[in-house]
């Protein structure tokens, strides 16, 4: 597996300057465009595109240091729509407008360097799992769009903790009868941010929607409520306990780097699921994390 996200790494470096083809990184890691990209976050701690957007801009900065190569022409090589686009992404990015590379050359250039993952598969080192498949559920609770954030708190999150009602949690409890049979977090529609509008490149931060709730099977009614409608799939289940956050953030980064790559399943598009059972020691805290998967190929 490592090699074939390498592979992939590859063929973006060589296509930096046309349109990346998503079925051509299928081909390349035997994976879906979807696992490939959710792999690439949990490894690399940045988005896909993210990481594109910035391996062009860093190639964009030692182009524009040649003395035949200009702004206008830049901009267009790396798929910017508009020069104003590209100076807008690039002031960003580097501190400076991209007409006043050459001026810098002395004083603070910025570069991006491509990326290559080295796995290293660890022994000895045990993962509690269980794979079930799980019938079609729904998640009832309190949702909002909140960046990604791949370290530390997210404080969007927080605050989405902070404001659900003592009236939307007695509900959510009504309502819960599916296991955990408790709250839950759900992360799921990951947006990776860039996008035109009016004709303009804007780049933004990655969002992904968040709900907090819980998992049932009925009908309703809602009131007061979002509901977020989950089909059936094969669930993986990653149990740990320890220390927390430490364990669980261990478990996440583990779930990345040793047992996706050497399992046969990949991830498909689903909301993934975590839940804490008790908070009162904070040195032995049991948590599960919930991916959904499919088999590869």
């Amino acid at each position: 597996m490592q090699s074939r996200m390498n592979e992939a790494l590859q063929y973006i470096e060589e296509n930096l300057d046309v349109e990346i083809d998503e079925k051509e990184i299928e081909k390349i890691t035997g994976t879906s465009i979807y696992h490939f990209r959710r792999m690439f976050s949990f490894l690399a701690g940045m988005t896909l595109t993210a990481y594109i957007r910035n391996r062009k801009l860093s190639n964009a900065m030692f182009d524009l240091l040649r003395d035949d190569v200009n702004v206008t022409d830049t901009a267009f090589k790396y798929g910017y729509n508009s020069v104003d686009g590209f100076s807008r992404a690039f002031r960003e990015w580097a501190g400076f407008n991209p007409s006043e590379v050459k001026n810098q050359q002395k004083k603070r250039l910025k570069a991006f360097p491509k990326l290559t993952f080295q796995l290293t598969i660890q022994g000895g080192a045990e993962m509690n799992y269980r794979i079930v498949e799980k019938e079609a559920f729904k998640i009832i609770g309190i949702s909002k769009k909140v960046p990604m954030q791949f370290e530390g708190v997210n404080p969007e999150i927080e605050k989405l903790a902070n404001s659900i009602t003592n009236q939307q949690k007695e509900k959510m409890h009504q309502y819960a009868n599916i296991e955990p049979k408790q709250v839950i977090n759900a992360s799921y529609n990951y947006d990776e941010g860039s996008r035109l509008r009016e004709g303009k490149e804007v780049h933004e931060k990655g969002y992904l929607e968040h709900m907090i709730g819980v998992l049932t099977d009925e009908e309703g009614p809602f009131e007061g409520l979002d509901v977020l409608e989950v089909p059936n799939h094969i669930w993986v289940l990653f149990s740990s306990q320890g220390p927390f956050p430490e364990t669980m953030q261990q478990t996440w980064a583990k779930i990345a780097s040793e047992w996706l790559p050497s399992s046969d399943y990949q991830l498909v598009d689903a909301p993934g699921i975590s839940f804490v059972e008790d908070y009162s020691d904070l040195e032995n805290v049991y948590s599960e994390i919930w991916m959904a998967v499919q088999k590869k190929g």
